[in-house]
């Protein structure tokens, strides 16, 4: 999967499209989705043009990688389930049901998010 520079988290991180933000740092974006599947509902995503954790893992400076990790628990307190609890989803490729060409990373809670798997 390569880059597409008209993806919609590139429009977002643009400012072309609007979004209703949880947490902003230098390199990390995060906002809720405009389709949440629980309760709590948010998209975590590196403010670089990462398709995929591989290449993040890969081509990221260590500031960026930090800063994705060091995201996730603020998020979780902003949105209030860092103590109740939530799941992390990160899809990878067309196998891995990533739909959108940039690292994003699902913040799920607010309720019981269920099994990993049937």
């Amino acid at each position: 999967m390569s880059y597409d520079q008209n993806n919609i988290f590139a429009k977002i991180l643009r400012g072309e499209i609007p979004c209703k933000k949880v947490y902003e740092d230098d390199h990390v974006l995060a906002f809720d989705d405009i389709h949440p599947q629980r309760k709590v509902h948010t998209l975590i995503i590196p403010k670089s043009a990462y398709t995929d954790m591989s290449i993040m893992g890969d081509d990221a400076k260590d500031a960026e990688i930090v800063a994705l990790i060091r995201a996730v628990p603020k998020v979780a307190e902003a949105k209030g389930v860092k103590e109740s609890g939530y799941r992390i989803i990160i899809n990878c490729g067309v196998h891995g049901g990533q739909e959108v060409p940039h690292l994003h990373l699902h913040l799920l809670g607010g309720e019981t998010v269920g099994r990993m798997t049937a």
